[in-house]
């Protein structure tokens, strides 16, 4: 079956990756059928309704997703497209209860607009429920694509629309939960909340794995990934960001603050290129995955624990010589 995906027009090299991966999360068959980074619509094909859903549950670059009945160019034309579409499948929504809507990407259109362009598909459509518009059965949806800037350019009409049934919504309210405007202990360097929890989608974070974070600092990544049931451990070669301040103003406060603090391993100050848990023998690794942001720049740059010339630091011991001045 075809659906149609309505991403977020944010990140949008990450959201494809993210789709893929819950996918495999999932176990769902997916195949990229249409997709371009400008517009926030993507054609994708999946064996079922229920599939979809399971898909884009925990997405945070998916607004939407539909089961995908026409694509046209013009709205007369989308309208002929709908009405082609198998009697079979419109008959089972005949009696539900429904709602219909416009979603127009980079364009407008008035109230009156709209209730004549949803009227016209209305008496082409084999619906006898009544409406709903706070908690309807099923919800249609016209989406359209419209130029840049097509309103200051007085662009009257879309370049592309599709007609779907929602079936599914994705979790943008994750990035709002996680707002780091609302979080106990950040610092100049925490990772947005977004940008965490997709990584933590794309790292296939879930239940009964361990993954780290050797950059820790406040713990934004370790607090995304344990949103998702995997055991979090984190280190940072400066401790102060993970004691914090307090009880509650601290990495094990930021879960607490959230109510996973049964995801959260622990956290300890380490250098990472003279790691305590580097394990020489196990083949497969300790953890099933590592997500970072790694040092880089000047405010934040790469530091390591030692000394430049141990000549120069007498009163410091060089690790494996026995010989100080």
């Amino acid at each position: 079956m075809d659906f149609l995906v309505r991403f977020c027009q944010v990140h949008e090299t990450f959201r494809i990756p993210e789709l893929e991966s819950l996918a495999v999360l999932e176990g769902v068959d997916l195949v990229i059928k249409n997709y371009r980074e400008d517009v926030p619509f993507c054609i994708v094909t999946l064996p079922s309704p229920e599939a979809a859903r399971r898909l884009i549950q925990r997405s945070i670059l998916t607004q939407a997703i539909y089961e995908h009945w026409a694509t046209a160019s013009t709205i007369p034309d989308l309208l002929h497209a709908v009405k082609s579409y198998p009697e079979t499948s419109k008959e089972v929504y005949q009696t539900a209860s429904f709602k219909f809507s416009i979603d127009a990407f980079q364009g407008t259109r008035d109230r009156y607009a709209q209730r004549d362009i949803i009227s016209s598909f209305l008496t082409q459509l084999p619906f006898s429920g009544p409406i709903s518009m706070n908690s309807p059965d099923q919800e249609f949806t016209i989406l359209e694509e419209w130029p840049y800037q097509s309103h200051a350019n007085g662009v009257t009409a879309p370049t592309q629309a599709h007609f779907g049934r929602l079936v599914g919504t994705g979790a943008r309210d994750l990035a709002r939960i996680y707002d780091l405007k609302k979080r106990s202990w950040i610092s100049t360097t925490s990772m947005d909340a977004e940008l965490a929890l997709v990584s933590a989608n794309i790292a296939l974070a879930g239940p009964g794995k361990l993954f780290y974070d050797p950059f820790c600092g406040t713990g934004s990544f370790p607090v995304a990934i344990a949103h998702f049931g995997a055991l979090a451990f984190g280190s940072d070669i400066d401790g102060r960001p993970l004691r914090g301040k307090s009880p509650s103003k601290c990495v094990r406060g930021n879960f607490i603050q959230y109510g996973i603090q049964a995801c959260f391993g622990d956290v300890f100050s380490a250098d990472l290129t003279n790691s305590p848990i580097r394990v020489n023998n196990l083949r497969e690794g300790l953890f099933d995955g590592i997500v970072c942001d790694m040092p880089y720049g000047v405010r934040e740059g790469l530091k390591v624990l030692g000394v430049k010339d141990p000549e120069k630091s007498s009163w410091l011991l060089e690790a494996g010589k026995k010989d100080v001045k």
